[in-house]
């Protein structure tokens, strides 16, 4: 399995990691001891970045990791996230006060069942409060040996360098994929300036680059891929356009499209770490069967023109939630 070093300290992941997101119902049902067992078969591969949330399932999500890792704690280098709350009236917040940075650790500690959490992000930048003071808490948590070292999630290259002032920030993850990656772009100069990891989440465009959604119909009801507007109508059709170039490409590589994709962004630089998602076995080794796929600089030119930065058509998010990212 290869590995990468995250930032400039001593945390060490596989290439490819193993987002848990799914595992909580967020895009349809899902099964505790079938997510549990994907789980154990990305470490029997080698694999050992697993990233959770709070807010994944509100909870569920840190107590399925926490159970799946018992016993093989040494095998895992856990990223965890908060900031991202629920408010009374059952709409979404963003909470970066210091006293809520504090019990949000205690707390994911808690479902989690460890004694130290490896890479903690805040999952969402509050705009409300300075980011120095939010940073500042959470190196209070790195002097309590709570967390080894900090991140964020959905950061704009200034908010990183204020907060990467107070305290060394170890990775940014930020979504990028060969559809969606106009603030990666953005984004890629600055980390490398500070010497700061991407973590790659959706890197496979929430399943678009895989090609197995070909129309609204095969998104599951219960699915928040629903809500989402590069899903939608005309907007899917446009991006399908756009996979069928890259499918070529695939099958020339004699690889699947979604192994192309993450090889794609492999090859952007050893800083460059995607989180593939999924609830399924056979979507684990798939995505990690991209570490085999070799593509050349002319690989990588040629695929990124196929798909230019830019293209894709649809927002990230719903209109209400694309206010809170890269800020």
């Amino acid at each position: 399995m290869h590995n990468r070093r995250l930032g400039r300290g001593a945390l060490t992941v596989t290439a490819i990691g193993l987002g848990c997101m799914s595992m909580s119902g967020v895009y349809g049902k899902s099964d505790d001891a079938v997510s549990i067992g994907v789980i154990h078969r990305a470490l029997d591969l080698g694999a050992n970045f697993l990233d959770t949330s709070d807010m994944y399932g509100w909870g569920h999500n840190e107590e399925l990791v926490g159970r799946a890792i018992q016993g093989r704690r040494r095998q895992v280098v856990l990223a965890t996230k908060f900031g991202n709350v629920r408010n009374a009236d059952g709409s979404m917040g963003v909470n970066g006060r210091p006293e809520h940075v504090a019990r949000a650790c205690d707390a994911s500690l808690g479902r989690l069942s460890v004694e130290t959490i490896d890479l903690y992000y805040q999952h969402r930048v509050d705009p409300k409060v300075p980011i120095e003071e939010t940073v500042g808490a959470m190196a209070g948590l790195v002097d309590r040996g709570k967390v080894r070292f900090l991140g964020l999630s959905e950061a704009a290259p200034a908010t990183i360098r204020r907060a990467h002032r107070v305290h060394p920030i170890t990775a940014v993850q930020n979504e990028f994929s060969l559809l969606y990656r106009t603030e990666a772009e953005e984004t890629l100069p600055t980390l490398r300036e500070l010497g700061v990891s991407f973590v790659a989440y959706s890197p496979l465009g929430r399943s678009l680059l895989t090609g197995h959604v070909q129309s609204p119909a095969d998104i599951p009801e219960g699915d928040r891929r629903r809500e989402h507007p590069r899903f939608k109508d005309e907007n899917l059709t446009k991006n399908l356009d756009l996979v069928h170039r890259f499918e070529r490409i695939a099958k020339e590589k004699r690889c699947t499209s979604a192994q192309l994709a993450l090889a794609w962004l492999l090859a952007r630089g050893p800083d460059v770490v995607p989180i593939p998602g999924t609830k399924r076995r056979e979507r684990l080794e798939e995505n990690l069967g991209a570490l085999r796929v070799e593509l050349s600089a002319e690989d990588v030119k040629r695929i990124s023109e196929a798909v230019p930065v830019g293209v894709a058509a649809g927002a990230r998010y719903p209109e209400g939630a694309m206010k809170a990212v890269y800020l």
